[in-house]
């Protein structure tokens, strides 16, 4: 086991389990003891954190979360954190020796600059980018995960439950477990026990209502926006995101008319390149003058509902039945 970590990225759930692999390597944890817990309110205690004896124990594990140390420094430069990261970086080089053999040191951020501490933990220790994964490889953990409670489910549906819930394994695995439950040993996982049981994304939603405005199927998009009404979703969120969506069908129209690429049109990350079928099959429902109007319409019913002119919620309902009802 390393005694120095740097476990950073947007998959969540990855840092947890990592996080939680280390902790197995203790047999007893006592906070304040031979568990410190550092965070920026008191990341300043960190040195003297480390240079504490843990009376009664071999080893102490010391997490610093969300310290600032590896925030990326704007034009405005944080003097106090300049200086805290060079003295916690010459503090490690000298010391790394006693550091390893009386602690595990693990540093837990959401994103890290490569800035001079981040390149001594690189250096003397262990550096972990936790990016979320690709489509590929999240159909695999998630069979694996059903085979292992003896459940099925098919590669399709493991793809439509991502689709669904996006890319976080946090968010997938949360609703996975519903599903086994649900369907209980021997069992298999249909998409119709999906669109039951999931919590399904804003951004999901919205391609289920684009894809019966694209079929002219009114009647269903409007069940699709009510329920999200429903549910509670702001309404002005709502706009927003059917506004984005739309616009991306206009990006891909314009990129498909000149041969571009459309993941970068689109500026998808890698785990998202799944995406650019279920864009490029929605735009072909929409000419590019018709993508152009709803634009339009979306903008200035963003206009007149903030001076007062118009109710949001029927405003979104003129535009759809008007533009995509015909």
């Amino acid at each position: 086991m390393e005694g120095l970590y740097l476990l950073y990225g947007q998959e969540e759930y990855l840092i947890e389990d990592t996080l939680k692999k280390i902790k197995k390597s203790f047999d007893k944890l006592v906070e304040g003891i031979n568990l410190i817990k550092i965070d920026e309110s008191n990341i300043n205690e960190l040195i003297s954190n480390l240079e504490t004896p843990c009376f009664g124990f071999d080893k102490k594990l010391v997490i610093i979360r969300n310290s600032g140390l590896f925030k990326k420094e704007g034009k405005k430069k944080n003097t106090y954190i300049a200086n805290l990261v060079e003295k916690i970086s010459e503090y490690i080089k000298e010391n790394i020796g006693n550091i390893k053999l009386y602690n595990i040191v693990v540093f837990v951020e959401q994103e890290a600059e490569k800035n001079q501490l981040y390149k001594v933990i690189e250096k003397y220790g262990k550096v972990f980018n936790f990016e979320p994964e690709k489509l590929p490889n999240l159909i695999k953990r998630i069979k694996g995960i059903c085979v292992a409670y003896k459940v099925e489910i098919s590669d399709y549906n493991a793809q439509y439950l991502v689709e669904c819930c996006g890319t976080s394994l946090q968010d997938i695995i949360n609703e996975l477990r519903k599903l086994i439950e649900y369907v209980g040993e021997n069992g298999t996982i249909q998409k119709q026990d999906i669109d039951l049981l999931t919590t399904k994304q804003i951004d999901s939603v919205i391609f289920d209502l684009t894809d019966n405005l694209g079929k002219k199927n009114i009647k269903s998009a409007m069940e699709v926006f009510y329920n999200l009404i429903y549910q509670k979703e702001p309404v002005q969120k709502i706009l927003i995101t059917l506004y984005n969506h739309f616009k991306k069908l206009y990006i891909v129209k314009i990129a498909m008319k000149f041969n571009e690429n459309i993941s970068e049109a689109l500026k998808l990350k890698p785990n998202q390149a799944f995406l650019v079928n279920k864009y490029k099959s929605q735009a072909g429902y929409f000419s590019e003058m018709e993508l152009k109007k709803i634009l339009e319409k979306f903008s200035d019913l963003d206009y007149n509902y903030k001076v007062g002119l118009i109710d949001l919620n029927v405003g979104i309902e003129a535009v759809l039945c008007r533009y995509c009802g015909k």
